[in-house]
C-alpha cells in the first residue's frame, strides 16, 4: 500500500472518531485509542472500501455485516475493558470487533459459526500481528465451556433470549453485552452484570443486527 493511500486511511480514521464516535459520548480513552489504531478498511470487501469509515454497516458476505463504528465502540464501553480481562466473542465476523477488544484485553476467545469468515478473519488478525486472540469454528450458543469462565462476554448477533451456556459461561461479577429480539426491527441492547450468580440488566439503546442462529438452522439455510 503506498504511503499516501496510508495516510488517506489514517485522517479518515481520525475523522471517524470524531464525528461519529466521541461526538456521541464515547468518553473511554482505551476505546477511543483503539478505534483510532485498527485498519477498518482491512477488515471490508475491496469494492466497500472506500466506505469502510462511513456511519453505517457494511455486508461481508453470508449474510452477515461489520457493524457500524459507533456500534462497536458502544458495545465496547460497555464491557468495561482492563488489561486483566478474558474476554468471549460470539460471532467473529469480520474480525473488527475483535481486533478493537484484542488491543484493550489480555485475551479474547472469538467463536464464529461461518467457516470462511472465521478463517478470512483470522488471516487479518495474524497477519496484524495480534497474538492474543483465539479462535474457534461453532455455533455460539454453545460458548466455550473449556476455556470458561470469562470476565466479559459480548454477542455481536441477536439471540431470541440468553443463551443459558453463556449465562453459566460469564464469570461473577462479569459483564456481558448482547442485542435481544426475533426481528431485525425489534431488537434491544442490553448490558448484564452477574452481581451474587444474578443476571441484573440494563436496557441501552435499539440496534438492528442479523439474527443469532444455531448450526442446525445454518445448515438448513445453506
Amino acid at each position: 500500500m503506498r504511503v499516501k493511500e496510508e495516510e488517506e486511511f489514517i485522517k479518515l480514521r481520525e475523522n471517524m472518531v470524531k464525528n461519529q464516535i466521541i461526538s456521541r459520548g464515547i468518553q473511554d480513552k482505551k476505546v477511543i485509542a483503539a478505534m483510532k489504531k485498527v485498519p477498518r478498511h482491512l477488515f471490508v470487501e475491496k469494492s466497500y472500501e472506500d466506505s469502510a469509515y462511513s456511519d453505517y454497516p457494511l455486508p461481508i458476505g453470508f449474510n452477515q455485516t461489520i457493524s457500524q463504528p459507533y456500534i462497536v465502540a458502544l458495545m465496547t464501553e460497555l464491557l468495561e475493558l482492563d488489561s486483566n480481562d478474558k474476554v468471549l466473542e460470539i460471532g467473529t465476523g469480520s474480525g473488527y470487533q475483535t481486533a478493537i477488544i484484542a488491543e484493550i484485553a489480555k485475551e479474547i476467545y472469538t467463536i464464529e459459526l461461518v467457516k470462511e469468515l472465521s478463517e478470512r478473519a483470522k488471516k487479518i488478525l495474524d497477519s496484524l500481528g495480534y497474538k492474543n486472540i483465539y479462535f474457534k469454528c461453532d455455533d455460539g450458543h454453545k460458548g466455550w465451556p473449556e476455556k470458561a469462565p470469562f470476565n466479559k462476554i459480548i454477542v455481536t448477533a441477536a439471540p431470541r433470549k440468553i443463551p443459558k451456556n453463556l449465562v453459566d459461561q460469564l464469570d461473577y461479577n462479569g459483564i456481558m453485552v448482547m442485542p435481544l429480539g426475533e426481528s431485525l426491527y425489534n431488537q434491544t441492547l442490553f448490558r448484564y452484570k452477574k452481581i451474587n450468580n444474578n443476571l441484573v440488566k440494563e436496557e441501552i439503546c435499539g440496534v438492528a443486527f442479523v439474527p443469532m442462529v444455531t448450526s442446525r438452522k445454518f445448515d438448513e439455510q445453506s
